[in-house]
């Protein structure tokens, strides 16, 4: 089973119009995790991460090769595709992915805090990723407390 899919640029264009209180200026989406989360690569060479349950982006590796390393690894394919809740979706709950989409929580676990296998279902990539850049700069602008 394939652990990351890529989209067109218009696909990640409109999915990412929503993270604009990011700085994703100079950075190129290429390919993401079975849940939206976005590699983009850099005009230096670096990789950056969007991880879109926490809402945050991390310049995770030097070149494409650090990448690569990372992601070879059981540990990186756990941290960074989400290997584990994939496989979960995809063997014991049958569920598969048309194109154009991903395996995403309803509710979102930055609603929920939940991370259940029996949580996951088949979205759309573009509305997944758009609306929980939408949530998250909802949520980091209210008042703590």
């Amino acid at each position: 089973m394939e652990l990351s899919r890529q989209f067109s640029e218009q696909q990640y264009a409109r999915a990412l119009e929503s993270w604009t209180w990011l700085d994703l200026d100079g950075k190129v989406p290429r390919f993401t995790s079975l849940f939206g989360d976005v590699f983009l690569e850099a005009a230096d060479g670096a990789w950056w991460f969007l991880d879109t349950f926490e809402g945050h982006l991390v310049r995770g590796w030097n070149s494409r090769r650090d990448l690569i390393a990372e992601l070879d690894t059981e540990a990186g394919q756990d941290r960074y595709l989400l290997a584990s809740l994939a496989l979960g979706a995809y063997h014991r709950r049958g569920l598969r992915l048309g194109a154009g989409q991903i395996y995403a929580y309803a509710p979102p676990p930055i609603v929920t805090g939940s991370f259940d296998v029996d949580r996951i279902e088949v979205f759309d990539f573009v509305a997944v990723v758009n609306i929980a850049g939408q949530l998250h700069e909802q949520f980091r602008s209210m008042p703590s407390g």
